[in-house]
Order: C-alpha cells, then sequence, then structure tokens
C-alpha cells in the first residue's frame, strides 16, 4: 500500500465498531483496540493484541484488572523524560518501555509565550505540522524499536503517549500501514480521537480556546506533515518501512503471521 497525503477525511466509526474497539476506563479516555480492520490480502487484524492509548498514570484498580484480563503485560511509552516523571506510573502486571519521544509543540509554544507575543491558532497548526515532521526526521529509531518489540513476541501490548493522538497516532498509522490496512482505516483510527480524547490538564500556562482547540485534537494536515517527509525523504511508506524502520520481507511477514488472522 502506497500511503497518498491528499485523501480526504473519512466517516467516523459505526457505533457497533466503536463499542467493541473503544474500551472505557476511569483513568484513560483514548484507550483502544486496533483489532478489526482489515489488512493484507483480506486479513483482518487480530482483536484484542494491539492497543493504544493516552498515559496509563491515572489507572485505578479496576482499570488495571481491566488490562489485567485482556492480557496486556507490556506497555511502550512515548512521553518525553519530563512528562513521564510528572506523571509516572509502576504497575505490578505492566512491564513499562520508554520509547521517548520529547514533546516539542510545548516547547515551540512556550517559547513563543515568553517573547510577549500572543500565541495564535496558526501558530498552534505550524507547531504542530513541524512537530510531525520532525517525528519522522529524528524520532524513527523509536518507531523501528516498537516494531522490534511486536515481532519479538505475540503477547498482547500497548503503545502510549500522554494524550494517545500525536505519538501515537504516527505509530498506529505505521503498524496499520504495515499490516496492510487501507488509507482509508487508517485516516478513521487516527481522526478517532477527536471522538474520545477527554484532557485533563490545560499545560503550564494559559492558552486560548482556538489555540486549546488545534492543541488538543488531531486534524488531517498533522499526519499529513509526516507523510510529505516520508514521501519526500524516503521514497513512500513502502520504502520508509523496509528501509528506515527496518521491516524485511520476512519480516513483514512473521508481522502479518501474527497480528493478522
Amino acid at each position: 500500500m502506497e500511503f497518498r497525503v491528499n485523501i480526504q477525511a473519512m466517516s467516523m466509526h459505526s457505533t457497533h465498531d466503536l463499542s467493541r474497539r473503544h474500551i472505557p476506563l476511569n483513568g484513560a479516555s483514548n484507550f483502544r483496540d486496533l483489532g478489526g480492520y482489515v489488512g493484507h490480502e483480506g486479513r483482518p487484524l487480530k482483536w484484542r493484541k494491539i492497543f493504544r492509548s493516552d498515559h496509563l498514570a491515572a489507572l485505578d484498580h479496576q482499570d488495571l484488572a481491566q488490562l489485567k484480563a485482556l492480557g496486556i503485560a507490556r506497555s511502550f511509552d512515548f512521553r518525553g523524560v519530563q512528562e513521564s516523571q510528572a506523571q509516572s506510573y509502576q504497575w505490578p502486571d505492566i512491564q513499562r518501555h520508554s520509547l521517548s519521544i520529547e514533546p516539542t509543540v510545548v516547547q515551540r509554544l512556550q517559547a513563543q509565550h515568553l517573547t510577549g507575543k500572543p500565541l495564535t491558532a496558526a501558530d498552534a497548526l505550524d507547531a504542530m505540522q513541524t512537530t510531525y515532521r520532525d517525528f519522522v526526521r529524528s524520532d524513527s529509531h523509536r518507531f523501528a524499536q516498537l516494531f522490534e518489540h511486536l515481532l519479538d513476541k505475540p503477547d498482547p501490548l500497548l503503545f502510549h503517549c500522554t494524550a494517545g493522538k500525536d505519538r501515537t497516532g504516527l505509530a498506529a498509522a505505521l503498524v496499520l500501514s504495515a499490516l496492510g490496512v487501507s488509507e482509508a482505516d487508517i485516516w478513521k483510527d487516527y481522526l478517532l480521537t477527536n471522538q474520545l480524547y477527554k484532557r485533563n490538564s490545560t499545560g503550564a500556562f494559559t492558552l486560548s480556546p482556538d489555540v486549546l482547540k488545534i492543541v488538543w485534537e488531531v486534524q488531517e494536515s498533522f499526519l499529513k506533515a509526516s507523510l510529505e517527509v516520508i514521501h519526500h525523504d524516503h521514497g513512500g511508506m513502502h520504502n520508509y518501512l523496509t528501509q528506515t524502520l527496518g521491516l524485511t520481507p520476512a519480516a513483514l511477514q512473521k508481522l502479518r503471521a501474527t497480528y493478522l488472522d
């Protein structure tokens, strides 16, 4: 599959799909299953194998019991060092692996805020798109590490960042691409954050509502910024997955054999 960047917004999930995909937790709003999407050769992704989420620091005993029932014993945390320290977790039944990607959106907006110049929606949009470009230019090794863990063993796992929308959103798009899921379903999964995620803090400084809206949502233009770099710098999604992230033909075959029905 070659992931084009001019695709239009896709319709949201049906109620039935969403009720199976989204797993309500008291301490996380954007926790969901990547199962069910149709992948390579028409084979659907197995349910209850790969999960994506916002951070896990606020989970309660009921949430942890639910994760244990799902068989999740591994988490892969894309949060930066300060983020993971500020909202740390160490749950007895979950082995946390740090795949740290620093949250440059916050730094960019804070730097401009300190100049005294009011932050605008255009500033926020530019910061988000620049950050998504940097994910590919600076942090591809973290996504390669996620694939290594996916290939290591077939046990259920989850990956997350703070809101489960940007670093996690790109990671999910890469995983779904590698498994042969259609562009329509990849966009559908990415945009689902706007239905599910409920932010619980406003950050270290006050932002206007129009800026906050951009910072705490996902837009097509964000993911497109990553995809444009993948196409311009790497020659397309297939080349990026195989050459930059190291998914050899044998690795792709193993990935699909492991996670597709």
